[in-house]
């Protein structure tokens, strides 16, 4: 959830005296409707494939059977409607170039693992969540209630895509030998054990250094977080593996949240 709260905070913040109550609600929505979505399509798609039938991390429904792979398919149809509604209306009141953005964020989250061709397969996982939940969240938000497009939203809009890189880098790291065995070629796979480590590393140093180069000398105030951000790349830089990596990713959740308001802060002031 903080992947898809934290860009729609740092975008409205930007938006300043022209940010809108209504739009930054809807982008929200938006936001929290697709990632529950492309989680669903995630368990169901991964589920059918077997994939997660030997699974490290916290229980998939449909792998586990706690619900069948059809009533997880509708949960995500469900999900996916409401953001479409909901965008709809943000479409009606900002511009309908934002259906088009709609459009392909569905596309995106359905085929990351779904479909024939799923490109998460291939590694290209953390640029999809990089482009959609960094640059498309935080400038769309900013978009809808400005209706500008600014260099300064996409500098801002880095640090968010990074830490939401890293979510996902710590999970195709705990995965990755599993993911292997299966054919599942994630950027973990393909990087290797030392290589995803250090491609960890790389996300949250990026983080702090876009910040302040988003802002003026507020951004300063990012640093405050490097007390929960220094354990996680210790951790991860010396090895933690498998299950010791589960509650590294509530922690890199939470670091990510934090660093949200503190840069939106910063970023107002």
């Amino acid at each position: 959830m903080p992947a898809a709260i934290a860009p729609v905070v740092v975008g409205t913040v930007l938006a300043g005296a022209q940010w809108k109550p209504l739009q930054a609600f809807l982008a929200l929505f938006v936001s929290l409707s697709l990632q529950v979505a492309v989680n669903y399509s995630n368990d169901y798609s991964d589920g059918i494939r077997g994939t997660d039938d030997n699974r490290v991390g916290p229980v998939r429904i449909t792998a586990s059977k706690l619900a069948s792979a059809e009533s997880v398919k509708r949960a995500a149809i469900v999900s996916f409607t409401l953001a479409s509604m909901a965008g709809l209306v943000l479409a009606y009141l900002s511009s309908y170039w934002v259906i088009a953005l709609g459009v392909a964020s569905i596309a995106a989250a359905w085929g990351y693992t779904g479909g024939k061709n799923p490109y998460g397969y291939k590694g290209l996982g953390e640029m999809s969540v990089f482009i959609f939940f960094g640059v498309v969240a935080t400038v769309g938000t900013y978009y809808v209630q400005t209706l500008e497009i600014s260099w300064h939203a996409f500098t801002a809009s880095v640090p968010m895509g990074a830490l939401s890189c890293s979510l996902l880098a710590i999970n195709n790291i705990r995965d990755r030998q599993e993911d292997e065995l299966v054919g599942k070629r994630t950027l973990a796979v393909r990087l290797g054990d030392r290589g995803s480590r250090m491609f960890f590393v790389f996300l949250i140093a990026a983080t702090y250094v876009f910040a302040l180069l988003s802002g003026s000398a507020w951004t300063l105030l990012t640093f405050l977080t490097l007390p929960l951000a220094l354990p996680l790349v210790r951790k991860v830089h010396k090895g933690a593996s498998r299950t010791e990596l589960i509650p590294l990713l509530g922690a890199t959740g939470k670091l990510q949240l934090v660093f949200a308001i503190i840069f939106a802060v910063s970023l107002a002031l």
